[in-house]
């Protein structure tokens, strides 16, 4: 089955509770196929983790839910070393992340101690435990909820933690009409626990190797790296995205042209992405915070001034 198959199929399987929301999908899928990790954020009752469970219901192979919370221990995430004196002998047990999608849902309300677990296998796909290292399932996706941080009883994520992240989605408001058959759905009792897997570990590995390989045009390549640098000397931020947001522009380009059944990478890709895998990495300074300036209005402006390629045929 090939690539942009796949893609088709889990959008369609998401949008069976997702109403009203093709573009949010259609990213969110992008991020799994990249094999990204995701971070949905919004205000509370949006459906970011209905989202989030779609996703997960959506891939065949194992997933678990963390619920994050003030209480909760490195160990619950990662694992932990116990020792059996009846075999005299240390066992790992394996924690939360031992799966191929783990939906870590409300991540700001955990400490920053416990966030701070996700680093290593979010960026190398293992944990070190008690200086043993412990390969996790591939593929491995986390896709993390949070509330905007000025609600009570949140943390805010780190840099580093952000960074990790391919992409930050947003879920909005729905319109009236979807927000109807929301509602009647629910009353109909349909639920993220309806959904069956329609694609299976084996094939969406296939599947993110075939977009890994999708042919980028130097050209193109050149341009996501353009935008990237130009956020880092841009007058509204302390910090600018690194290199790791030019390669995550990259690797979501090539899913969004795999989803539309292209197999190569025009500009159009990279500016479809440039928002959810840039916002989230740029660091305002106080002044542009003062002036009540997004981070997205800041790759809005690198957008508008950084020319555009003119390639696209895969040449």
């Amino acid at each position: 089955m090939t690539a942009t198959r796949i893609a088709t199929r889990l959008i369609d399987n998401v949008q069976r509770i997702i109403r009203g929301k093709p573009e949010l999908v259609r990213q969110a899928v992008a991020g799994l196929l990249a094999e990204g990790h995701l971070l949905i954020e919004d205000v509370p009752g949006l459906g970011k983790t209905s989202l989030a469970r779609c996703l997960a219901r959506s891939i065949g192979g194992s997933w678990r839910r963390i619920q994050f919370t003030p209480d909760l221990l490195p160990g619950d995430i990662t694992g932990v070393t116990i020792y059996r004196q009846k075999d005299e002998r240390f066992e790992f047990h394996p924690g939360g992340v031992f799966a191929n999608v783990v939906v870590a849902d409300e991540i700001n309300r955990g400490t920053p101690k416990t966030q701070s677990a996700l680093l290593e296998v979010m960026s190398e796909r293992r944990v070190t435990v008690d200086a043993e290292t412990h390969e996790v399932p591939r593929p491995f996706l986390v896709i993390a909820t949070q509330n905007p941080v000025e609600l009570e009883g949140t943390y805010r994520l780190p840099e580093a933690q952000l960074d990790r992240f391919l992409m930050r989605l947003s879920v909005g408001y729905p319109d009236l009409e979807s927000e109807v058959r929301v509602v009647l759905g629910d009353r109909a009792g349909e639920s993220p626990d309806d959904l069956r897997p329609v694609v299976d570990t084996v094939a969406l590995r296939a599947a993110i190797a075939e977009v890994r390989s999708l042919h980028v045009d130097d050209a193109v390549a050149e341009y996501a790296v353009r935008l990237t640098a130009a956020t880092r000397t841009h007058p509204s931020l302390r910090y600018g995205a690194s290199v790791r947001g030019s390669i995550a522009l990259i690797r979501a380009g090539q899913a969004r042209a795999v989803i539309d059944g292209r197999a190569f990478v025009t500009p159009d890709d990279i500016k479809d992405v440039a928002v959810p895998v840039l916002a989230h990495r740029l660091v305002l300074t106080a002044e542009a915070e003062l002036a009540l300036r997004e981070p997205a209005d800041v790759v809005a402006d690198v957008l508008t001034a950084t020319a555009t390629p003119l390639t696209g045929a895969g040449h």
